[in-house]
């Protein structure tokens, strides 16, 4: 007698192929090899999830598109660098960073791209590309030629560093890793292994070398990371997804699943080609002796009453998705399927119920007997019985007295499960753009009551999308001939255009009648009002052009243009401005962690500076503005409420000095003085006359009748210890 069996699996998750490879003994394939049972034999979707650097991990294969963490196979310390800020009369700090080198290793063959990259979980390279943190990176796509990685060699000397060839690995140089607590963060990658969705077959067929034949078996997933102790392991997962099952065909398995049709089997137990026929064109009769024929069916609470599959789901950027099907009836039992793979809730809710419908459906088993010329349907054969709807699987075969005794599994027929599933609430990490940085460097006056003793100049930056954090500033003071660091910029600032006409307006009233409309630089900027409280501690200070200014109203009329109104004008003395500004002049709304201040030397007051930002998403090169400081934050503010007062002598010219110090007005009685001494420069310039320039340390000052013409223009500076302020106009009548 001989007899060949394939064990039957008695449970959703058994192990379609261990009996496959039993029915091989002798053969090629060595179970003891490469299909080796282990304690732990199948991949987990929790060894995708964090990054790892231990000696001896398995290196997955990735196919299809897929998230993965990936080994670190070579790093650097962490790399210091230290920068001062601060300047004369300043305390001096010293800032410290820290960035890192790195190799990663995602897969064990080549690939065809990377696409996301998330930090901690967070995006660090979105979907276009671009970096949300300054790092270098390349990948190595893991083909036969590709060299060593320059940064690795020169690291590691020549002839020391290894190519890797054949895997895929990707390099970060100088990480920065301010945004990550100064530590390597944990990385995922989007790994794009195959174009577009890839069968199960052809993974099969990849992860065994070619010591399985997949071509059968087309259902396909959007990506999987075979990952495992053993190549059995991998196998299984793989057949857990379609049903699939394992037989042998020479040297080799072949893997099958229930949409493969099979020879039909007559009522007779013949095997013919069509029903009812045999090759011959009859149906050898079974010989009396030993023919038989069996029937069973197990009872219904063998089969899972819940199977739930967790699974990759692409719809919440590759999180571990659960989806649960159910069965009606008696039992209690459940099943969970772990698929290292991505595919969507509809998919994963399919293969759930699809388990079900097969355990259903091998509840029933079969046992005929066929005549010796039956003996070319193999165990795991699919086959059709003539008197019995649907296919059945060979699971063993006995042959003796030339009677072929077959054993039958019912199949559930491959047909496709009609189900809705929800993958429920997406966390995506937001993926927005850095852009190119919107740079703007200006002269204010100081927006506090400090008092300097060194010019200060505010940089404000954003970004032309809303993904843009930062960007790095360097300074020039001889025409970009030397540069020097001059850190970062603070955060995003709200800026755009002038994009209506600019009225003159006082700066003694509030302008309730007047009103500005301003362009944002993207729809991620948003403006508001504030009461008159909020605007008395500060509130909404923007600079227009070079006016400083508050707004109460803030109306929007597109989605990056707003109305400003209820205005207060010329604030800390800029009202010399008002009314000069042009469409397309810039905006800027002034809040404190939104301004750089840098300080500079007094003897650059006048002179050309020219500043660089350089962030991400300056693909193009960094982004210069140049400046003409005119000390305004050290400068005295022009003197106000220029009045002439007629005299016998004369006339009395009289004004009332301003503070640097002093705008809150908080003793309602005078300015603190903050210079070293009160005094000014009086410039008379009359008519068709040579002007005059006099000196004087009160705030007041009699013109003789001989000079006091009519169109006589007077100005009236402070002079404070960084220059003059801005004059003070009259002209007399």
């Amino acid at each position: 007698m001989a007899t060949l069996v394939l064990t039957v699996v008695g449970t959703v998750l058994g192990g379609p192929i261990g009996a496959a490879i039993g029915a091989l003994a002798g053969q090629a394939i060595d179970r003891n090899i490469l299909f080796k049972p282990k304690s732990r034999q199948g991949p987990r979707l929790t060894e995708l999830a964090v990054q790892t650097s231990s000696y001896g991990t398995p290196i997955p294969l990735q196919f299809g598109t897929m998230r993965v963490a990936g080994t670190v196979i070579w790093s650097t310390d962490l790399i210091e660098s230290r920068s001062t800020s601060g300047g004369k009369g300043q305390p001096g700090v010293t800032n410290y960073s820290y960035s890192a080198s790195f190799a990663v290793l995602l897969s064990g063959r080549a690939i065809s791209g990377i696409g996301r990259i998330w930090a901690d979980g967070k995006l660090l390279r979105g979907a276009a590309g671009d970096f949300k943190t300054s790092t270098g990176f390349r990948v190595h796509l893991g083909d036969e030629a590709q060299p060593v990685d320059p940064l690795i060699a020169a690291a590691e000397g020549n002839g020391l560093a290894p190519a890797h060839r054949g895997q895929a690995y990707a390099v970060f140089e100088n990480f920065q890793l301010a945004d990550f607590g100064n530590r390597l963060p944990s990385l995922t990658f989007e790994v794009i292994a195959d174009p577009g969705p890839v069968a199960i077959g052809v993974i099969a067929e990849a992860v065994s070398s070619g010591r399985v034949d997949g071509r059968a078996v087309t259902q396909a997933v959007t990506g999987y990371s075979a990952y495992g102790d053993s190549v059995r392991g991998v196998l299984e997962s793989l057949a857990s997804i379609s049903g699939a099952w394992f037989a042998p065909a020479g040297g080799r398995l072949v893997m099958r699943d229930s949409a493969v049709a099979g020879p039909v089997i007559s009522d007779m137990g013949a095997q013919s080609r069509t029903l009812g026929s045999s090759a011959s064109g009859g149906s050898p009769h079974l010989p009396r002796h030993g023919a038989r024929r069996r029937r069973s069916v197990a009872a219904i609470d063998t089969v899972p009453q819940t199977v739930t599959v967790a699974h990759y789901d692409p719809a919440r950027d590759y999180q571990t998705g659960v989806q649960r099907a159910r069965r009606p009836g008696a039992g209690n039992r459940s099943e969970r399927i772990e698929l290292p793979a991505a595919i969507d809730g509809r998919v994963a809710k399919a293969i759930a119920a699809r388990a079900i419908a097969r355990a259903e459906a091998g509840r029933e088993r079969r046992e005929i007997a066929l005549d010796w010329s039956a003996l070319g349907i193999a165990p795991g054969q699919t086959v059709t019985l003539a008197d019995a709807p649907g296919s059945w699987r060979v699971s063993g075969w006995s042959l003796e007295a030339m009677v072929l005794q077959l054993r039958l599994i019912r199949l559930d027929g491959g047909v496709g499960v009609e189900t809705s599933a929800s993958s429920g609430r997406v966390l995506a990490s937001t993926d927005s753009l850095h852009g190119p940085t919107i740079l703007h460097v200006f002269d204010a006056p100081v927006l506090d009551d400090a008092v300097l003793t060194t010019p200060r100049l505010l940089v404000a930056a954003a970004g032309e999308s809303p993904g843009w954090r930062r960007a790095a500033l360097l300074l020039s003071s001889d025409g970009g001939m030397r540069w020097t660091a001059a850190g970062e910029t603070a955060l995003p600032a709200t800026l755009g255009v002038v994009a209506s006409q600019v009225h003159w307006a006082p700066a003694a009233l509030r302008d309730l009648t007047g009103s500005v409309d301003v362009v944002l630089a993207h729809d991620g900027m948003a403006l508001a009002g504030a009461d008159d409280a909020a605007l008395d501690a500060g509130a909404n200070l923007a600079l227009l052009g070079d006016e400083l200014i508050q707004f109460g109203m803030a109306e929007q009329h597109g989605a990056r243009r707003w109305r400003l109104s209820r205005l207060l004008r010329g604030r800390r003395g800029t009202e010399r401005a008002a009314g000069s500004q042009a469409v397309g002049d810039r905006f800027i709304l002034i809040e404190p962690d939104t301004v750089k201040p840098i300080d500079i030397a007094v003897a650059s007051i006048g002179r050309p500076l020219q500043l660089m930002a350089s962030g991400i998403g300056d693909l193009t090169g960094p982004v210069a503005a140049t400046i003409v400081p005119g000390g305004l934050s050290v400068r005295p503010p022009a003197p106000v409420h220029l009045h002439v007062q007629p005299t016998e002598e004369g006339m009395r010219i009289t004004w009332v000095r301003r503070s640097r110090a002093g705008w809150r007005w908080i003793d309602g009685v005078d300015a603190p003085l903050i210079e070293e001494q009160e005094a000014y420069r009086l410039v008379i310039s009359p008519p068709g006359g040579v002007p005059q320039a006099l000196d004087m340390r009160e705030s007041s000052f009699l013109i003789s009748n001989e000079f006091a013409l009519s169109g006589t223009m007077i100005d009236v500076r402070q002079r404070g210890f960084a220059g003059e302020s801005l004059p003070g106009t009259l002209t007399l009548t």
